[in-house]
């Protein structure tokens, strides 16, 4: 049980002494000048903040394994980003340069760049796991498509497309002139026949559907729900200011606090704000405990888990009609459609079905957001080995995207989550979830 949590708790100490300097997040609040700024009390490698490195560049403060590069040149979901998307470019294909098929085929599969794979089908037994995202280019040289209109849609195709949610890999300069002219002469080799197919689920079209992870709710087979019951005794224990949940809320969690996460996210008044649990109980457990509760914490992981599974089995009943809640959907809408980051893309790009949901992204099927993503969150992570919330989750997303991300407790997430949380109003809860 301790080995467990020792990995749902996340290295705060370190990172503390390389935030010093860097100014504490803050987010700007939508609804009116009178509306107080919320500052984050998320952990340090949560809240987006950078250091600045000897030679004066900036590294981004992320979680243990995540990239510190700084993506500042794309805009992300901030409120006050006002940036529009990359300007749509056309481009024309380098003179006196000669394309290499074995180095574009590098850089098809290669994981840092992309990969291409992640979204395109080709063959090779060594291509895996491959997405269906997009089409399949296993036979595209058959086309017999011009070297510059294909390396025109490498550059950026919005100049063909302009819907599409395929990267502008050049003129965001992911990848160089010369790397696209590689790639365009890999992909003209790309002809029928194809060898035999020797693995099914190589193929994302005929590739079998994920099975789940069993009961989530079974402690001998999610260790979330050993995590949360952990936090029984810190509901019992009286904080720094000699008080404990217990407190103010008698009779013991699942007791106390049956109903209570079925309206989260919702509009708080006293801060100003559309809240999380895990948001609220960041800033209600000091104000009252004088424990702290910071976002992505262990504490805070394993407390709002405790409290959700008291409503385990009740239908989510959000407020969805005051104006706050409206205003407030119709902003998380917007972020859900908001593309943003090096490689343009959003939500709905990959979680709507007129984007990629249903689709293979590498080796995950991408879920459709109307189907409701939220009531299993906190969820434990087979891949990670560890418990992540929805922030987390959508933090995670924001890094390949080639965008910033915001601090967890941001109230632009607050908003995407409460607009998804939508979609699952009237479900039953079920947390914790087990997810790969």
């Amino acid at each position: 049980m301790r080995s467990v949590r020792r990995r749902l708790a996340l290295p705060a100490i370190a990172l503390s002494v390389l935030a010093v300097g860097c100014a504490v997040t803050e987010r700007a609040m939508p609804e009116d000048a009178d509306t107080p700024r919320w500052t984050s009390r998320a952990i340090p490698e949560a809240r987006g903040d950078f250091r600045v490195l000897p030679d004066g560049r900036r590294a981004a403060i992320r979680y243990k394994g995540w990239t510190p590069a700084d993506f500042g040149a794309f805009r992300t979901y901030a409120y006050d980003d006002a940036r529009p998307e990359p300007a749509v470019l056309g481009a024309t294909i380098p003179a006196g340069l000669s394309g290499d098929a074995t180095k574009g085929r590098v850089l098809f599969l290669d994981r840092a760049k992309g990969p291409c794979t992640g979204c395109h089908l080709v063959p090779g037994d060594d291509v895996w796991p491959a997405g269906s995202v997009g089409p399949d280019l296993s036979t595209i040289g058959d086309r017999r498509l011009p070297d510059p209109y294909l390396y025109q849609l490498l550059w950026d195709p919005r100049v063909v497309y302009p819907n599409t949610a395929m990267p502008p890999w050049g003129a965001t300069g992911v990848l160089t002139p010369e790397e696209l002219v590689h790639l365009v002469a890999y992909l003209q080799t790309l002809r029928a026949p194809l060898p035999p197919e020797r693995d099914a689920d190589r193929n994302p079209f005929t590739r079998k559907t994920p099975v789940g992870f069993g009961d989530g709710l079974d402690p001998t087979n999610n260790p979330a729900v050993l995590l949360a019951e952990d936090a029984q005794a810190q509901w019992e224990e009286k904080g720094p200011a000699g008080r404990a949940c217990a407190d103010c809320h008698p009779g013991g969690a699942e007791r106390a606090m049956r109903g209570v996460a079925t309206r989260y996210p919702k509009h708080l008044k006293a801060y100003g704000r559309v809240m999380s649990l895990e948001d609220f109980l960041e800033a209600h457990g000091p104000e009252t405990t004088g424990r702290p509760y910071a976002a992505e914490s262990a504490d805070n992981l394993t407390m709002t888990m405790l409290v959700k599974m008291a409503s385990n089995g009740l239908p989510v009943t959000l407020d969805t009609a005051s104006p706050e809640a409206r205003a407030a959907i119709a902003r998380g809408r917007a972020t859900f459609a908001k593309r943003v980051g090096q490689r343009n893309h959003s939500c709905a790009d990959c979680h709507t079905r007129d984007g990629g949901a249903g689709k293979f992204l590498g080796g995950r099927l991408l879920a459709d957001a109307r189907d409701g993503l939220t009531r299993h969150l906190p969820t434990w992570r087979t891949s990670q080995g560890e418990v992540w919330d929805l922030r987390k989750r959508v933090q995670w997303c924001m890094t390949p995207l080639g965008t910033n991300m915001l601090a967890a407790d941001a109230v632009e997430y607050a908003e995407l989550e409460l607009y998804l949380t939508t979609f699952d109003d009237g479900k039953p809860l079920r947390v914790p979830g087990i997810r790969h």
